[in-house]
């Protein structure tokens, strides 16, 4: 079966169940998704081309009660997974507690970038990263807490590789996954003069466990902590991101660790660094459909250092697009020693930590 038609067939099925559900409650039930093609050039191969990207379904529930659930299941060219499946309570207007594989808190959100690549973070693990755990926040008078607690990533698995976020990878070379996780995040909304600001700062403390294999019998569990600080200023149509973060894998005899997503596994530094600047500005147009523009350039740099390790740097600039219910990227994309833009992982260096780039063009109809 074609990947188009498992996807139709998802879609109908979903749509089947919700229209079943509707008949038999009166609360609020939001159900919707997304199709996305995308086309891109590298400067590194020559196998630029216009494909299928993603279907997706979301489903989203809330009751009058304070009862609330949400979900959203993806369909690539070569894998399924999950993104997030949570439920919840809302105790009050400021309070609410989920339960399920929710989004970890941890600087800005929900993203650190304005494109479609995200920033260097996200493919350390650090950036929209969903794991299965319990959140509450409390947001209220200008301030949000975040207190959260994760068993362990989405799957529970750090052998699948096939994943959207960014977790902990168990290889022959680096076997461990991740087991128990406490993240902490306060921000504070305020204004001056015409300018808003979200000033905050984010903590993490977790554990990888070792799983034994037959390249390496022998090793011992072992923690990790991040912190990261994170400024954001908006001014008009104009917007300014600054983050800075470090983090820590405390890996014995090893200065790097694997991760993976996306079916894919590869190294990253075990102890970076990491600064993000971003800035962006909107514009409301007129031009036919397109009623809205959001112009950026997104900078972010991995720095680490020692034997085989070296920085790597990702900038993207680009253009959202709005026009109705299409959303569009169009992102030129520039990496030293970067994942995804030829590079063997993120601040590691295995030989090639030279300059590549990459046109990426995303057109997603949401409904």
């Amino acid at each position: 079966m074609y990947l188009w038609q498992k996807a139709a067939l998802a879609s109908s099925l979903v749509l089947f169940s919700v229209s079943s559900l509707a008949a038999k409650v009166t609360d609020e039930l939001d159900i919707g998704g997304a199709v996305r093609i995308n086309y891109g050039w590298k400067d590194y191969d020559n196998n630029a081309k216009l494909e299928f990207e993603l279907f997706r379904a979301d489903v989203n529930y809330q009751d009058k009660d304070g009862i609330f659930a949400s979900a959203q299941y993806r369909w690539y060219q070569d894998m399924d997974v999950i993104h997030h499946a949570y439920m919840g309570y809302q105790f009050d207007e400021a309070q609410s507690v989920q339960v399920g594989v929710t989004q970890v808190p941890f600087g800005f959100l929900p993203y650190a970038a304005h494109s479609f690549w995200f920033s260097a973070a996200y493919y350390l693990g650090f950036e929209d990263d969903y794991d299965a755990g319990i959140h509450y926040k409390n947001e209220q008078n200008g301030w949000r807490y975040d207190l959260a607690y994760f068993a362990n990533d989405e799957y529970g698995d750090g052998s699948r590789y096939d994943r959207y976020s960014f977790d902990v990878a168990t290889t022959d070379q680096s076997s461990y996954e991740e087991s128990g996780q406490l993240n902490a995040r306060v921000e504070r909304e305020f204004t001056t003069g015409d300018v808003t600001h979200k000033l905050g700062g984010s903590f993490q403390f977790s554990q990888l466990d070792f799983v034994a294999n037959e390249t390496n019998t022998d090793g011992e569990d072992v923690d990790s902590i991040a912190a990261a600080a994170h400024w954001q200023a908006d001014w008009k149509k104009w917007q300014l991101q600054l983050q800075y973060m470090h983090y820590d894998y405390d890996v014995e005899g090893s200065n790097r660790i694997a991760i993976s997503a996306f079916q894919y596994q590869s190294d990253i530094a075990a102890e970076a660094d990491v600064a993000i600047v971003n800035i962006a500005k909107s514009f409301d147009v007129d031009w036919g459909p397109i009623t809205q523009l959001s112009c950026y350039n997104d900078y972010s740099q991995v720095m680490s250092s020692g034997q085989g390790l070296d920085d790597s740097i990702q900038n993207v600039t680009g253009c959202a697009i709005s026009a109705g219910k299409l959303y569009s990227y169009v992102d030129w994309i520039a990496g030293k020693n970067m994942y995804f833009v030829n590079g063997s992982g993120v601040g590691i260096d295995n030989g090639d930590t030279s300059w590549h780039s990459r046109l990426n063009i995303n057109v997603g109809f949401y409904f």
